[in-house]
C-alpha cells in the first residue's frame, strides 16, 4: 500500500519479518516491509526517522546511475596501457609468486573497481578507475595483486597493504563512486 510520512512516500508491504526494513530502490522509490503487529503510526515515525539516510541513499543511487549512463571517457585500449604501467611497477614485488605478470583486463564495472581471479592468474579492472586519481590506481592495482598472497581481506593481506604502501588507507579514500 502506498503511504506518506512528512515529505517521503514510500511502498508499504506488510509480511512475516520481525522487525521493520526499509530499502531505498534504484530508482529512488522507499519500500518498507513490517511486521503485521505494528501500527501504521510507528511505521510512519520510523521512516520519518530514517530520513537523512533516505536522501543518502537517493543521491547514491542517482551517482551511480548517472555514472553508469554516461559515455566512456577513455577507451578501453587507454585504461590497459595505463594500468599495464602500474603493474609493470607492482609485477617485481610479486615475481616469486607470479612466475609471470598476470593478465590484465578492463571493463565496466557497476561496484568494483577490480577483480582477482588468482586460478587465472587475472586482474580485471574497472574503466572508470581510469577517472581517479594516480594514488588510488595505484593502491586498486596492488590490492588486486596482493590477493595472490592473501585471497581474503584478514589480517595478513591487510599487513601486507601495510608494509607494501604504508599510506594505502589514505589511497583508498581517494576513491570516489
Amino acid at each position: 500500500m502506498q503511504r506518506r510520512a512528512g515529505e517521503i512516500e514510500y511502498e508499504l508491504t506488510y509480511k512475516k519479518v520481525k522487525n521493520l526494513n526499509l530499502r531505498v530502490q534504484s530508482d529512488g522509490a522507499v519500500a518498507v516491509s513490517a511486521p503485521m503487529r505494528v501500527p501504521l503510526h510507528e511505521i510512519d515515525r520510523f521512516v520519518l526517522s530514517r530520513a537523512g539516510w533516505i536522501e543518502a541513499a537517493r543521491q547514491r543511487t542517482f551517482v551511480r546511475r548517472t555514472q553508469l549512463e554516461s559515455p566512456e571517457r577513455y577507451t578501453e585500449q587507454e585504461c590497459l596501457r595505463a594500468f599495464e604501467a602500474i603493474s609493470a611497477r607492482f609485477y617485481p614485488l610479486f615475481s616469486r609468486v607470479l612466475p609471470a605478470p598476470p593478465a590484465l583486463k578492463v571493463r565496466r564495472m557497476k561496484s568494483r573497481w577490480g577483480v582477482c581471479h588468482i586460478q587465472k592468474r587475472q586482474i580485471t579492472l574497472n574503466t572508470r578507475l581510469m577517472e581517479q586519481p594516480l594514488a588510488a590506481q595505484e593502491y586498486v592495482v596492488l590490492h588486486e595483486y596482493v590477493h595472490f598472497l592473501y585471497p581474503d581481506h584478514q589480517k595478513g593481506f591487510h599487513a601486507a597493504m601495510e608494509r607494501l604502501m604504508p599510506d594505502y588507507k589514505e589511497r583508498r579514500k581517494l576513491l570516489i563512486r
